[in-house]
């Protein structure tokens, strides 16, 4: 590709505004991480604009002399784009547009973080989830917004994982809405499934969470060689993706990453994304991973803490890791923590700093109230076997002529089942163990 073919930045104006009871300060950290997302979309910041009012403008949200303010900074600039970091409504989008003129897009934070999705999408079901979320919160944004709009562009805001909808009219477009969620009903179905045969294994499903770009792909990689991409932006990974993984003690773990949080999330990508965030909620166990290095961890941790809570899955055995901890790590106190907590580790997926003590960890979470037993399963019996490794690790196998005996690490419930054939239930020592 030659340097005349390499396409320019979009160069973007970002737009913020303060209302009652928000503070400049939490308006900068937003603003700072709209401009991170605009980054990891391939667009340039080239200005930011702020406003302080007690209530959104019903018209242009900011003002007819900011509006103005806009206008002439898009001028001056030679503007692409403008990016608001809260949301707008389609008659809020087409009065600025008509402001800043009909060669600038308006777009606000949510319609951006779609347009990643769309850039990073790569299973089917991925690519069918952004198009849903798209045409439900971006379809009437941008009906009537001019011919320039009518095919799907290479701009921020205007990409697609599929074929563009937004050159048909409403009903067609509500056509494909359904046909969508059907599709994305029938993979549902087939993701249930997978779900029912992996709780059937009897393997702990661990699922690996947290904000946007704290490294949990990097950590699943580090553990598992999965692969997978792992890059320095916020959502460079959509689609999750679950590994096998033994633990020293020889119990096998799922491992499953998943997609970020943000703050201000669009809760209508939530919905479209359910049945991927569900893997949170259908895991035995939750590591919660934190950018140490950030000194916004703090209130990653609250908006991580939150969208887990709205998901329903909160309750459940946690462990905090503070991830990048060779780039220094924020004070825990700050944040509620302390070092010496059983359910916090330090680690660098990237170096593998921390990471015996992060697996010790894992395993003791996996391992708590499991006990090794010995059975003895008559031959008549010896179906048995199969639910015993269904429920249970079974370590050590011995056919006899009147029967199996077989050595086991089950855990209460997996004790309840096979009680009529247990020998012993007996905690070993410490150092049998080991």
């Amino acid at each position: 590709m030659t340097e005349k073919e390499i396409p320019k930045p979009d160069r973007a104006v970002l737009v913020g505004l303060v209302q009652r009871g928000e503070s400049a300060q939490a308006l900068e950290r937003s603003m700072d991480e709209l401009e991170g997302l605009l980054n990891t979309a391939g667009g340039e910041c080239v200005a930011r604009l702020t406003q302080s009012k007690e209530a959104p403008d019903a018209r242009t949200m900011i003002g007819s002399g900011k509006a103005a303010e806009l206008a002439y900074l898009c001028a001056c600039n030679d503007v692409d784009l403008v990016v608001f970091d809260c949301e707008l409504s389609p008659s809020q989008i087409r009065n600025l547009e008509n402001i800043v003129g009909d060669e600038v897009r308006v777009i606000d934070r949510s319609m951006l973080i779609l347009d990643i999705f769309a850039l990073h999408a790569v299973t089917g079901e991925g690519k069918l989830q952004v198009e849903l979320a798209q045409l439900k919160y971006t379809a009437p944004r941008l009906m009537g917004r001019g011919t320039e709009l009518s095919r799907l562009g290479g701009g921020i805001g205007t990409r697609g994982p599929g074929e563009s909808q937004l050159e048909t009219d409403r009903r067609h477009l509500q056509r494909r809405i359904r046909a969508l969620e059907a599709q994305i009903d029938e993979m549902e179905k087939n993701r249930k499934t997978m779900r029912a045969s992996r709780d059937r294994s009897g393997i702990v499903q661990v699922a690996i969470v947290g904000y946007t770009n704290a490294g949990k792909s990097t950590l699943l990689n580090a553990l598992t060689d999965a692969g997978i991409l792992a890059e320095d932006k916020l959502f460079a990974t959509l689609d999750p993706t679950t590994r096998k993984y033994e633990l020293p003690c020889g119990e096998s773990v799922l491992l499953t990453d998943t997609v970020g949080f943000i703050n201000k999330l669009p809760h209508h990508l939530i919905s479209a994304f359910h049945s991927t965030l569900e893997e949170a909620c259908m895991a035995d166990v939750l590591l919660i991973i934190i950018d140490a290095s950030d000194p916004r961890a703090q209130e990653q941790l609250g908006v991580t803490e939150k969208l887990l809570e709205e998901l329903g899955a909160v309750g459940k055995p946690t462990l905090y890791v503070f991830n990048k901890c060779d780039r220094g790590f924020a004070e825990l106190r700050e944040i509620g923590r302390s070092a010496e907590t059983e359910n916090v580790a330090y680690i660098s997926a990237l170096t593998g700093q921390g990471m015996d003590n992060l697996v010790a960890k894992i395993e003791a979470i996996v391992t708590d109230g499991k006990r090794r037993v010995t059975y003895f399963i008559p031959n008549s019996d010896a179906g048995a076997l199969n639910t015993l490794y269904r429920v249970a690790t079974v370590e050590n196998v011995e056919y006899g002529a009147d029967g199996i005996t077989a050595l086991a690490l089950a855990d209460a419930k997996a004790r309840g089942m096979m009680k009529k054939y247990a020998l012993d239930d007996v905690v070993e020592k410490e150092e049998d163990w080991e």
